[in-house]
């Protein structure tokens, strides 16, 4: 019913995910230009930091497709419509996540996978059934990491009923900073995004595991142990939910 009413206006629909699809190569230039100087970054090639862009791109544009309610939530608290969807015998997260689908993020999805056709046959994998199911698991438990993401920033707004910038540098951040391999960064921020903001269980650990570096298959199933991540924050979603006092709009 949403990709109905966002068709209605069809050019509008389409030059944004235009829009969405052409500004996303900008990080794929990027990327492109840095390798043109140098042949490796962390020991991992430029066709593994693809691999490992795609895999983000891709897990961030299905997370934000699906999860555009909660990363429009102030807004939706402050006209009325979520009052609304509180008194319908409903779950009230349908209610915020099917009529705020943001369909114009399948131009950022088309891109990703072109980069990933493009860096998988470069990349150097020997690839088995094995680590098919970890790309793919990269992929889906990735992009679950980000709706939960997106979930926890939404619950904030109980709180402040503004929206909280800062919870950015772990949405759209990560999306931008996740296009290189995490241990990049220094073991310090490695361990933040193992045992707080676990992004790199569904980005970093998994690839060692791609690239053979990591033989355990305990590596493989790194994404789904970031699944857990989803239970605290569906949990601090339904405490403020409790202490949601109407804005009167």
């Amino acid at each position: 019913m949403n990709l109905k009413s966002q068709m209605q206006y069809r050019v509008s629909f389409l030059l944004t995910t235009l829009g969405q699809f052409i500004t996303a190569f900008t990080s794929f230039f990027g990327l492109y230009f840095i390798f043109s100087r140098v042949n490796a970054i962390d020991d991992f090639n430029y066709n593994q930091v693809l691999l490992c862009f795609a895999v983000v791109m891709m897990a961030f544009a299905i997370g934000e497709m699906f999860g555009g309610g909660l990363a429009v939530f102030p807004r939706i608290m402050g006209n009325g419509e979520f009052d609304r969807a509180l008194v319908r015998p409903r779950n009230i997260i349908l209610q915020i996540l099917v009529p705020n689908m943001d369909f114009t993020r399948l131009g950022l999805l088309i891109q990703a996978v072109i980069v990933l056709c493009y860096a998988v046959p470069g990349s150097g994998i020997l690839w088995d059934w094995k680590k098919i199911v970890t790309l793919f698991l990269m992929i889906l438990c990735g992009s679950i990491l980000f709706f939960s993401l997106f979930l926890l920033k939404a619950t904030f707004t109980f709180f402040t009923i503004q929206n909280l910038n800062f919870m950015n540098i772990f949405t759209y951040g990560a999306r931008e900073f996740g296009k290189y391999p995490f241990s990049v960064y220094g073991s310090g921020i490695l361990k933040v995004l193992t045992f707080v903001i676990p992004l790199a269980l569904f980005q970093y650990y998994p690839l060692l595991y791609l690239m053979d570096r990591k033989q355990s298959p305990v590596y493989m199933l790194m994404p789904v142990i970031s699944l857990l991540f989803l239970l605290p924050c569906y949990i601090f979603f339904r405490i403020g939910l409790k202490h949601y006092k109407s804005t009167g709009s």
